[in-house]
């Protein structure tokens, strides 16, 4: 299988808050942005493994700034690391000013997805290979969350986690 660049997985979703997505202090939804998020990411899952891909877990949320109503989002996601049949998508989700037009960050979201067959069994994906710096950093730091999951559900035993241990020696 030939590896693939995070950029060939790249999903990039623009929406704008509605009145039916915003709470009583006129902001999104957490569960919207979730909703949006797991969208975004799914499509970029797709676009690397090129099969159906199934949510595995949602690892990491960060609602930064809250987003209110009118405002555009835009949601940019891309394959930050693949295993063997797992991948994860990191996310960065951006706002709009209104009236300036100036873009700022306001939350970022790590998801996990598994590429499966017609019959939802996980099936193996192409490696990635990361090309910029932000890229090659979070292709790093996938490992290290990986391996903290695994420790953390008791499939992996702490000393076998090289990459968390390499941190703390």
């Amino acid at each position: 299988m030939q590896p693939k660049h995070p950029r060939e997985s790249c999903s990039i979703m623009t929406d704008l808050v509605l009145p039916s997505e915003t709470n009583p202090l006129n902001n999104l939804f957490g569960g919207e942005l979730l909703a949006r998020m797991d969208r975004a990411a799914s499509i970029a899952a797709r676009r690397h493994s090129r099969r159906i891909v199934v949510t595995a877990s949602v690892n990491h949320v960060a609602f930064n700034r809250t987003i209110p109503l009118g405002s555009v989002v835009t949601i940019e996601a891309k394959v930050s690391r693949a295993f063997k049949t797992s991948m994860e998508v990191f996310m960065d989700v951006w706002i709009e000013d209104r009236e300036s037009g100036v873009r700022a960050k306001a939350n970022e979201a790590i998801y996990t997805f598994v590429a499966v067959d017609e019959t939802g069994r996980p099936t193996q994906i192409a490696e990635i290979v990361p090309e910029t710096d932000l890229e090659k950093a979070r292709f790093e730091a996938a490992l290290r969350r990986k391996q903290l999951s695994l420790v953390l559900a008791g499939k992996m035993k702490p000393n076998e986690a090289t990459e968390l241990k390499a941190l703390f020696q």
